[in-house]
């Protein structure tokens, strides 16, 4: 019989603790707003705001003094600010638009996600500055979500401030501010959802806005920079290619019903077919470049 070995013990810096313990984070920052929101009325508006301004201190607090608890403690603090911003705009009654607590949100915790230097602080971020964006965006077209020429503009300026939040989460600045892929990953899928859906928007008023051309100019670009070797990221080029594919199927589909003859289903089935074409080519190149490191090697 072989000799029996006690189990080694886990290690204190593995990836499932660090998933743990920003899942206790969060958590713990949700239940937190939680338990304010059920005792709304028992705290009063000091205790409120003092039990806020406590967990928020609290937890920069452990991030400095306790490495190993940096990403999770970021993560309690980055929730408890927008927490705090929250309960301010609901007691107050500002006035202010979301955009303004979102994009004030994302300044203010800007600090704490260069100083965490974390995937798990810097992905929610990401998350709150293209939210203030979004909103932004609405708030400037009237809050209705309208595609006209000359509103355009307001849609520049949104996207570009999203493409520089994709650039913050990078690769190339990856080093130097602490970012990871998934801060990467989410910023570059939000952005594309927030241009399909306007070029969508814009390609079905009455008449194409410019909205439709810009949208696939951006995303076709963005294909072509997350193609090259330096800065390929299978999981955003999937989600761009996802996005192109989207709008040359709408637009097609728009072409094919305008262009009148033939009947409703044979038009669908053309769609269908070039839809599933689209698909299978968009795949079979993004495959073709997961390939290509492997392909080089050999050659090599």
């Amino acid at each position: 019989m072989s000799p029996t070995h006690p189990e080694a013990p886990v290690a204190p810096d593995t990836p499932a603790l660090h998933g743990l313990a920003a899942v206790s984070a969060g958590l713990t920052g949700f239940g937190l707003v939680l338990w304010i929101a059920a005792n709304w009325d028992t705290l009063g508006r000091t205790g409120q705001f003092a039990l806020l301004q406590v967990g928020v201190v609290g937890a920069c607090a452990l991030a400095w003094r306790l490495r190993a608890a940096r990403p999770a403690a970021g993560l309690l603090a980055l929730l408890g600010i927008g927490g705090l911003f929250a309960f301010f705009g609901q007691t107050y009654q500002t006035g202010a638009d979301a955009w303004q607590l979102f994009a004030l949100w994302a300044v203010l915790a800007a600090p704490l996600a260069l100083g965490v230097r974390s995937d798990v602080v810097w992905a929610p971020w990401s998350l709150v500055a293209l939210t203030a964006v979004t909103l932004w965006v609405q708030a400037h077209t009237g809050h209705r979500w309208r595609t006209d020429p000359r509103d355009l503009p307001v849609y520049l300026i949104g996207w570009a401030v999203a493409i520089g939040v994709c650039v913050l989460s990078g690769p190339a600045l990856r080093q130097r501010l602490g970012t990871g892929p998934w801060s990467f990953r989410g910023s570059v899928t939000l952005t594309v959802v927030m241009v399909s859906a306007a070029a969508l928007w814009g390609l079905f008023d009455r008449s194409v806005s410019p909205h439709y051309a810009l949208g696939l100019v951006l995303l076709v670009a963005a294909a072509a920079v997350l193609g090259r070797p330096a800065g390929f990221d299978v999981f955003a080029l999937s989600a761009v290619a996802l996005g192109l594919d989207t709008l040359l199927v709408a637009g097609l589909a728009r072409l094919v019903f305008e262009s009148g003859g033939g009947d409703t289903v044979g038009r669908l089935l053309l769609v269908g077919v070039c839809a599933a074409g689209l698909l299978a080519f968009s795949v079979s190149l993004i495959l073709r470049l997961v390939r290509r490191p492997l392909a080089q090697g050999v050659s090599a």
